[in-house]
């Protein structure tokens, strides 16, 4: 920075002038000391607020919560799932042991029907040994009933083929049975293995709704808070937009301030006033970056080169600018000392040199400006296309959502239909079953019926020989005798 030079007239002049240089070259070693001190600081203090500023802000509190939120609400859902799942179990459990307690009243047990056949069986055998009985023993005092007996011995070989017949029956009939019972067994492990199956696919597919649920939520708070972030962008568009209109409106006021002081030729109260006039401008700058920094330090989504860049460009703007109003007030008190030669003289070089100050600051405002107007364009450029984004991906999952829904709605018809058609083909089943066990109880009365008609005939048919053999009394056979050889 220029400073003016004095002729030396007077000694008193020239003491002033070496005062003057001694204070400046100590002001300029401070300066530049301050000017490193200041910087390392504000690195420090910058980096060192940042951090405090993100541990401490209310955004990262409200994340925080937000996921302490989520685990405890996921927590909550994880609880809820499995006692939904455990009522369904329950649920499932006594609907399938309701069916097979109706399927058992349907198609009688397999050991009891054994077991009534083998009753049945033993009680027909049994009357049949005693009737053997009654027919074998009778004839025994009784010669005349040895044909009677042959007869009847034929009949019991003849049974005894019937009983091996019927045997063969039953045992081909349990083994039906068990066939049966088997593929009853088979078709109840594949409905279970299709249920668990089936529920495994729905706690997969409610998990994956669960996780595009939460998804959609997270996409739609990103979407307000990109909202809200754009609204704070724009606001501080129109402020620095403000700001900019007020130093132009600044600027006119000092052009129309100086076109009337240049009438005035009272330099030494020129000086003064335009020394107070730079020092509000300034006042103005100052405040101006001190307002740039707050809104540097409070936003959190620049980048860290960039931010530090322009974090330390505004510091040391207005640094310099605090150093130049130190200056002019020192100037300032200057002026009192000065003579009127002395004052045009440096009214000319001090406006030079103030011209030249000023077009500097509005050269560095300018950048400082452009700079900001830039960052806050490309974080509003950034914001629109992270909120289209979001809204494509919202987007995306209300379709998958809708999808989701639409299979499960046809998954559910699909399991009624197929339930459908195993009740119906169980009850074909049991149908079939019931009507074979009718056709076999009436072949088994039949059966009875023809055993207790031939019983009779033959009963029937013992008495009339009898009758008859004692009608006609006893007979002697006649016996050829043996014939001898011819001698």
């Amino acid at each position: 920075m220029a400073l003016p030079t004095f002729s030396a007239r007077t000694p008193s002049r020239s003491r002033v002038l070496a005062a003057q240089l001694a204070r400046q070259r100590e002001h300029d070693a401070r300066w530049r000391q301050q000017w490193e001190l200041h910087a390392q600081y504000f690195r420090e203090q910058s980096a060192h607020s940042q951090r405090q500023a993100v541990w401490s802000s209310t955004h990262s509190y409200q994340r925080s919560m937000s996921a302490y939120q989520r685990e405890t609400v996921k927590e909550e859902k994880r609880v809820a799932l499995e006692r939904r799942r455990d009522r369904l179990r329950v649920v499932l459990q006594e609907e399938q042991d309701r069916l097979e307690a109706e399927l058992k009243e349907l198609v009688p047990d397999r050991s009891t029907l054994v077991r009534q056949l083998v009753k049945k069986n033993v009680e027909l055998h049994t009357v049949k040994e005693e009737r053997r009985k009654k027919v074998r023993y009778f004839p025994v005092s009784n010669a005349r009933l040895f044909s009677v007996e042959s007869s009847l011995h034929k009949d019991h070989v003849v049974s005894q083929w019937q009983d091996q017949i019927s045997e063969k029956e039953q045992e081909e009939k349990r083994r039906f049975e068990n066939e049966y019972e088997r593929t009853r067994k088979e078709a109840l492990e594949r409905m279970k293995q299709a249920e668990e199956k089936k529920n495994a696919e729905e706690r997969k597919r409610a998990e994956e709704l669960r996780q595009q649920m939460e998804e959609l939520k997270l996409r739609e708070e990103e979407a307000s808070q990109l909202e809200k972030e754009q609204e704070a962008l724009q606001a501080k568009q129109w402020e620095l937009e403000k700001i900019q209109e007020e130093r132009r409106a600044a600027e006119e006021r000092r052009k129309k301030s100086e076109l009337g002081y240049f009438l005035i030729r009272q330099y030494r109260a020129q000086l003064k006033q335009r020394a107070q006039r730079v020092q509000e401008e300034l006042e103005a700058d100052r405040k101006i970056l001190a307002a740039l920094l707050e809104g540097e330090d409070a936003d959190k989504n620049l980048e860290m080169a960039r931010r530090e860049r322009a974090i330390a460009d505004a510091a040391w703007m207005k640094g310099v600018i605090e150093e130049q109003l130190q200056l002019e007030r020192q100037r300032e008190a200057e002026f009192d000392v000065l003579h009127r030669q002395e004052a045009q003289h440096v009214w000319e070089k001090r406006e030079a040199q103030w011209e030249k100050e000023r077009k500097a600051r509005q050269r560095l405002m300018r950048e400082v400006f452009a700079g900001r107007q830039q960052q806050l364009e490309l974080k509003m450029q950034k914001n629109r296309e992270a909120q289209e984004e979001s809204l494509r991906r919202r987007e995306e999952l209300v379709q998958e959502l809708e999808l989701e829904r639409e299979i499960r709605r046809r998954m559910k018809e699909q399991q009624m239909g197929q339930r459908t058609a195993r009740m119906q083909e169980i009850n074909a089943q049991v149908e079939q079953k019931r009507q074979e066990q009718r056709e076999e109880q009436c072949r088994v009365e039949q059966e009875e019926e023809e055993d207790r008609e031939t019983l009779c005939i033959q009963e029937e048919e013992l008495r009339l020989e009898m009758e008859r053999m004692a009608q006609k009394g006893h007979q002697e056979k006649i016996y050829s005798r043996p014939r001898s050889a011819w001698t």
